[in-house]
């Protein structure tokens, strides 16, 4: 079977995964107080199509990595058993924030932060991904390495980000204020640190639809 079709889904569908992240990020801040429904339910819809690219990421990624090598088995078994409830969690959360404003259509609520439905995706917006993010990253590496399915220096990458996600790990201890950097669901968290995930599966597209930039 030729892998080139294959590499080119997944690379294209990485890519228009960070092109929604890039553009549904912003729609987070540019309001100070509750945001009205337009702006919740058109970032709720880039987070599904964000959902989708991410998906079809995990797939074809895993599906190359088997093939470069027999070694790289049980990481891309692992890496896509962790890319598939990355994308369930995602699914649950954007479901859970729609849900606020489709309880409250005459806007008023900012739905990471007010009522139950906010306090219940806290914890997944924050330590449950960061978590789920650094067994990713570590099984992407290491199903990478045997094969050289990516260069050494994103493998590097993914470590160094797993790393930066795994310090907030903890972030459950330090309070909802969502102004506060190292807060359970604080910009820092569940929009910085997560942000990253996002540029290595960028930087990973490329590469593989530039097999010759592989290096030892």
């Amino acid at each position: 079977m030729d892998d080139k079709p294959v590499r080119i889904v997944t690379a294209v569908a990485g890519i228009l995964m960070m092109v929604t992240v890039l553009v549904v990020i912003p729609l987070y801040f540019i309001y100070s107080g509750p945001p009205p429904v337009w702006n919740v339910l058109t970032r709720d819809l880039l987070s599904l199509l964000t959902c989708a690219g991410l998906l079809v990421f995990v797939a074809g990624f895993s599906h190359l990595a088997r093939r470069s090598s027999p070694a790289a088995e049980f990481p891309a078994l692992l890496f896509a058993g962790a890319g598939f409830i990355f994308v369930t969690i995602v699914f649950m959360t954007t479901s859970l924030e729609a849900g606020v404003v489709f309880g409250a259509p005459q806007g008023g609520l900012d739905p990471t932060t007010d009522g139950p439905l906010a306090h219940a995706n806290m914890l997944a917006q924050g330590p449950i991904k960061r978590l789920i993010t650094v067994i990713l990253l570590i099984a992407a590496g290491y199903a990478a390495a045997p094969g050289r399915l990516l260069p050494a220096w994103i493998r590097r990458l993914g470590y160094l980000i797993a790393l930066i996600n795994l310090a907030f790990v903890p972030s459950l201890y330090f309070g909802t204020d969502p102004s506060r950097f190292y807060a359970v669901h604080s910009w820092g968290n569940a929009a910085l640190a997560a942000s990253f995930l996002a540029y290595w599966v960028l930087a990973a597209s490329i590469a593989l639809l530039m097999p010759r930039l592989k290096t030892a």
